[in-house]
């Protein structure tokens, strides 16, 4: 126990003292700020989540105390909860009964675990990314109309006042970029807390304290309602004011999460090709390019396999010769 308080105070110290960097307004604390989440996951994922949970009170406590609520309440839902909800929910297990043993067999001594899919803590990850965007959003305004002016303001005072005076073309680029802003918040959210997750469990598994079995990514698949939810939610992006906001968060999350099982689908697709790794770093490397085109993409490639069934028909149809990775 002792270790794990003194674990989750070392965490809980260097989240803060990351996050409140911002405040600096220094070029290097964009990037502390991004990876603010990592301690407290991997303090999660290696000691339990009790240590996240004592690391992220001590580090909210500690920076409303300095600097006031206004900047610890965005580090717990930014941060402190995405951290040691997915820390709880990725040690979630059960023992699960060995089909290939047989009645009055002796049972091995290790039970195999199925442990909380992985495309569950997906999903977790886009809500929690549409969580901290609308709660960053309703800081702006309690109406869509209040937030939308608010932005404009924000992105006028960036671009300088020589926007003022420019023609309509720019103004209508504007227009494009508020509607388009909750959409890059969600996502850019969801990015961050999958970097910082798999970041954690990658840490935590090379130091042998990561308490599950690395999972198999190439098969991460979103749960069945998923599709309707974002069917749903893109409805709602019609709607107008605060409800289309939401609507729109909630169907780029759900998008990227889709576009995360599709990179799984060409992961599948391309066991036995040869040169895969360069193909994959080829598609990794347009990603970052592309414009968000590619991402658009692999969501669609993840829908289709959720409609279709893609990996189960080529595994079935065609087992891969080379080892899961």
């Amino acid at each position: 126990m002792t270790m794990i308080v003194l674990v989750a105070i070392a965490a809980g110290c260097a989240s803060a003292l990351m996050f409140a960097s911002i405040i600096s307004g220094a070029l290097i604390s964009i990037v502390l700020l991004y990876f603010t989440a990592l301690p407290l996951m991997v303090a999660g994922l290696g000691w339990g989540p009790l240590a996240a949970t004592i690391g992220g009170i001590g580090a909210a406590t500690g920076l409303g105390a300095i600097f006031g609520l206004h900047i610890s309440i965005p580090f717990v839902v930014m941060m402190a909860l995405p951290a040691w909800w997915l820390a709880h929910l990725a040690l979630l297990g059960r023992p699960v009964a060995d089909a290939g043993s047989s009645e009055g067999a002796t049972p091995s001594a290790q039970p195999s675990m199925e442990w909380y899919p992985v495309g569950r803590i997906l999903l977790w990850i886009a809500a929690f990314g549409t969580l901290s965007t609308m709660a960053t959003l309703l800081t702006l305004g309690t109406d869509g109309a209040t937030i939308t002016e608010t932005l404009r303001a924000a992105l006028l005072r960036v671009l300088g006042p020589r926007v003022e005076a420019s023609g309509d073309e720019i103004k209508q680029r504007i227009d494009v970029a508020l509607i388009i802003l909750p959409a890059a918040f969600a996502t850019s959210a969801m990015t961050m807390l999958m970097l910082n997750f798999w970041l954690a469990a990658r840490i935590t598994a090379m130091s042998g304290r990561l308490r599950r079995s690395w999972p198999d990514l190439k098969s991460t698949e979103l749960p069945p309602m998923t599709l309707a939810a974002l069917s749903a939610a893109f409805a709602f992006c019609f709607s107008g004011g605060l409800l289309a906001m939401l609507g729109q968060t909630v169907t780029a999350a759900l998008l990227m999460a889709y576009a995360v099982t599709g990179f799984a689908v060409l992961h599948t697709l391309t066991l036995g090709l040869k040169g895969r790794g360069l193909w994959l770093a080829c598609s990794y490397t347009m990603m970052v390019f592309s414009g968000g085109w590619l991402i658009l993409a692999m969501a669609a490639l993840g829908i289709a396999d959720a409609l279709f069934k893609f990996r189960q028909r080529f595994l079935h149809g065609r087992p891969p010769p080379l080892p899961a990775s």
